[in-house]
């Protein structure tokens, strides 16, 4: 790993781990803006205990896992991409920026949602990023097939023979 991902990717993966142990701890008062989003997942599936604080404190713990797994550079691309989704709801159901008539209130959802646009471009960016364990696989394969093609093409030489 580079230094740069090395660096790069706790920093990314901070906000998340921080804001689902928040989101663990803190289900129940999180609850009511994942109410209309758990309203509209109740029909599709009526006996999952689907209800808004559930919601909460499993997306809160896809943010830990995913956030860690991330952070230790464990599955990067994966998580990244775990984190990316599990923004799409949260974005949505939390930061309802055109529902506000305060004008503050409304700046402050604006810039909060517009982070977390920003962080799930960061995320869609990291799904891109190389997978490091490449290089030496591809090594290892292509030295198994020289290895390989060595020993057939002996094997080929001995039955001419």
């Amino acid at each position: 790993m580079t230094l740069l991902r090395t660096v790069a990717r706790p920093l990314l993966a901070s906000m998340f781990v921080y804001g689902g142990v928040n989101a663990l701890r803190n289900a129940s008062a999180m609850a009511p803006k994942a109410q209309p989003f758990s309203d509209q997942l109740q029909p599709l599936a009526p006996k999952a205990p689907l209800g808004p604080a559930n919601l909460v404190r499993i997306n809160g713990a896809v943010h830990v896992v995913a956030g860690t797994a991330l952070a230790t550079g464990r599955v990067p691309r994966l998580s990244a991409l775990a984190l990316a989704a599990s923004l799409v709801p949260t974005t949505a159901a939390g930061h309802q920026f055109w529902n506000e008539t305060d004008p503050a209130s409304r700046t402050n959802q604006r810039i909060h949602f517009l982070k977390n646009l920003s962080m799930a471009g960061g995320l869609l960016m990291a799904t891109l990023d190389p997978d490091p364990h490449k290089k030496i696989l591809v090594r290892r394969a292509k030295d198994k097939v020289a290895e390989a093609t060595g020993t057939v093409a002996d094997q080929l030489d001995s039955l001419r023979r």
